[in-house]
């Protein structure tokens, strides 16, 4: 069912209405559904498969005479299993549900019908079925691929046998029963007397959560039992037959190129593609696997765009499972992390790993030592700086050493103001901000080759960020103030915290505000002069604060409401020793004068007063796009805090679009300043309590 409905759909559990973007997936507001509801409120009622949500929504769209939707998730449905990781993909059907035979599903009779289900999709079936098998994609993809150590070396020829989860809907539903899986097993021992058979059980029978319906098979000379998580393409890879009782494993192995053996009802069973021990007679068409994989993947299946939260295809699926899966892979060992206050280290912990439970939090070296640290581990520390002993611990131990810091789109709303971070940096070599020594930034942008499309990607976002006036914090009215540009030249200055290690480690000339100010002045006798202080300096969280007597000597005006955009909008020149409002005003083709050594600086872009000897490793002449492809494609990493997965550069600046129009900026100070004492008592008791 891909129509989409005008009204409301009811649905009958609280699981189901609380789907992150279940009204994208349906077509239309969901609302919950009761006894009480009436046909003139709601278009149709959706419950979950066979569960009894989905018995209630049948009994209810009966009662009412409208349409009753079964929903269940899809065949690539997220990284994680489980109700706290949302799914990508929901299947919607309108005559059953796929995994039971005892009745069609829409599902079923799509393919048997005279429906031509590839046509127009040839080359996306072609492209997704490539893509799948490159990334080795599933249904979760989490676990980690096979390790060969698992095989037997000597083997002629090896089987898969897939056992399933006891009491497993899709089992008894497709036709089987635990007679089933032994007789499946026997047949594959007496019909491959040559191979190996490897029997591959359910992760939740190894965890002990459930049994499984073979896992009291015992290893012998022919047969090898799998318990440990593996990746299903990466062992099916591996094998010359598969088989299976109802388990979609088996239609991976299809799709794989793999000859299956299916001794259930599985949705891809009964169409001419498998070998078959139980007939359908329903099942009346013959079918390849492409139409198999077009049918069910396409037509069938229902997919959310997690950039942009509408609509979307299996490309976008696929391409943040790919990116989940490049990011999990970045660091595959434990995250010991040192000297975090528990507030931060709960806000960064989902960050720092797809699996939680590599991710330490430790108070100093000795305990990062205690914890025993070896080679594939990371020892993150937050800035610049190193706690004594922690070289000498990496160097022995052989873990790395990551420097984490703050992302560059960052948050809507001050770090210091404990808002979440929706973007870091981790560097294994400095920290962007401090010019001493390489950074893995600084690396990047001096060697990597850009592709095309990542050029192309940047100029797309660059214009996103320009048209939207997007910056770090996304704080300060967004208009554009009249500051007489045009009839006199506007020079913007921005002020910085002070003791903020970009200032410490990257200025070796001007290091103060006031002094900025004056410089700006002295280079600009006769300009319109701007000073806008740091947010956090304006907001009394942090130093940097310039006596009045000095702004009236050297700035026409002091901008404390409107955004840094609005103000780099309105100026001909920015002067800065190393702000980020520095990068802003590149991005918007501004001149920027620049007297410390930041990490945009050097590269041809910016007039830089330190000098060439300041920049002295930067030998390479960059375009604004290959700058932009640097610092905001490779070098960060993204966080998407509803759908809880890493997310893309774009998806971030599309959340801080959405979210920006719900910061109340016409609250009053002492209101503002109480709310910020409020949210951050929230988030330190939470964190004490384990929230």
């Amino acid at each position: 069912m891909n129509s989409s409905a005008t009204g409301k759909i009811g649905v009958t559990s609280g699981g189901i209405a609380k789907i992150p973007f279940i009204d994208v997936f349906l077509g239309a507001e969901a609302c919950r559904a009761s006894q009480r509801s009436t046909k003139d409120d709601l278009v149709a009622i959706a419950g979950w498969g066979t569960k009894p949500s989905g018995q209630r929504a049948a009994e209810l769209a009966a009662r009412l005479d409208i349409p009753a939707i079964f929903l269940e998730d899809g065949f690539l449905r997220s990284y994680f299993a489980g109700k706290n990781h949302p799914p990508l993909s929901i299947v919607r059907d309108s005559e059953g549900i796929y995994y039971d035979s005892r009745r069609p599903s829409a599902l079923e009779s799509l393919l048997n019908s005279q429906t031509d289900v590839l046509a127009g999709l040839e080359a996306d079936v072609e492209r997704a079925r490539g893509l799948i098998l490159e990334h080795r994609l599933s249904k979760y993809n989490h676990a980690p691929g096979l390790d060969e150590k698992a095989l037997r070396p000597g083997d002629v020829r090896r089987v898969l046998v897939i056992d399933q989860t006891a009491g497993d809907n899709s089992v008894a539903m497709g036709g089987a029963t635990a007679d089933t899986f032994e007789a499946m097993l026997a047949a594959a021992r007496s019909e491959n007397p040559d191979a190996t058979v490897y029997v591959k059980t359910h992760p939740e029978v190894t965890s002990g959560q459930k049994r499984g319906y073979l896992s009291h098979i015992q290893n012998d000379e022919r047969t090898v039992l799998l318990r440990d998580a593996i990746n299903p393409l990466s062992l099916i890879e591996k094998m010359d037959r598969v088989y299976a009782v109802t388990s979609t494993m088996g239609f991976e192995a299809l799709l794989a190129g793999k000859p299956v053996s299916v001794f259930g009802l599985p949705w891809y069973s009964g169409w001419g593609s498998t070998d078959d021990r139980q007939p359908c007679a329903r099942r009346t068409r013959r079918r390849t696997i492409d139409e198999l994989f077009a049918a069910a993947y396409f037509h069938y299946t229902t997919y959310l765009n997690p950039v942009s939260r509408t609509r979307g295809t299996i490309f976008d699926v696929i391409d943040w499972l790919v990116l989940q899966k490049r990011m999990a892979a970045r660091f595959s060992g434990r995250m010991i992390c040192l000297g975090l206050r528990r507030w931060k280290a709960a806000t960064l912990r989902p960050l720092l790993s797809m699996h939680p439970e590599r991710v330490h939090f430790v108070a100093d070296v000795a305990a990062a030592q205690a914890s025993e640290p070896r080679a594939g581990d990371c020892l993150v520390v937050w800035g610049r700086d190193l706690p004594p002993g922690l070289e000498a611990l990496a160097t022995a131990t052989g873990a790395k050493i990551l420097h984490m810091e703050d992302g560059f789109i960052r948050s809507v709303g001050l770090g210091s103001d404990f808002i979440k971070p929706s973007s870091i940096v981790l560097d294994s070599r400095g920290i962007y901000f401090d010019p001493g020594r390489p950074s893995d930034l600084e690396c990047i942008l001096n060697i990597a080759a850009f592709a095309p499309e990542e050029l192309a990607l940047a100029a797309r976002l660059r214009a996103m960020i320009v048209d939207n006036g997007i910056t770090k914090y996304n704080v300060g009215a967004a208009d554009t103030p009249d500051w007489g540009r045009g009839t006199r030249q506007v020079v913007l200055v921005p002020g910085q915290v002070e003791d903020d290690a970009s200032i410490r480690y990257g200025c070796p000339g001007i290091r103060t505000n006031a002094d900025l100010l004056a410089a700006a002045r002295a280079a600009h006798p006769d300009a319109f002069i701007v000073y806008k202080p740091h947010p956090d300096v304006a907001s009394g969280n942090r130093a940097g604060h310039i006596p009045p007597s000095q702004l009236a000597a050297y700035a026409d005006h002091v901008e404390t409401e409107r955004s840094v955009i609005g103000c780099i909008e309105a100026c001909d020149v920015v002067h800065t020793m190393t702000s980020l409002t520095g990068y802003d005003a590149l991005l918007r083709d501004k001149r920027v004068v620049v007297y410390g050594v930041p990490f945009y600086a050097g590269w041809g872009l910016t007039d830089d007063i330190a000098g060439a000897d300041a920049f002295s490793r930067r030998g390479r002449k960059l375009t604004l796009d290959e700058l932009v492809a640097g610092t905001l494609l490779k070098y960060p990493l993204y966080w998407d805090w509803d759908l809880k997965t890493y997310a893309s550069c774009e998806a971030t600046l599309h959340r801080i679009m959405e979210t920006r129009p719900n910061l109340d900026t016409r609250r009053g100070k002492v209101a503002e300043y109480l709310v910020r004492k409020l949210r951050k008592f929230r988030l330190v008791t939470a964190s004490w309590m384990g929230r």
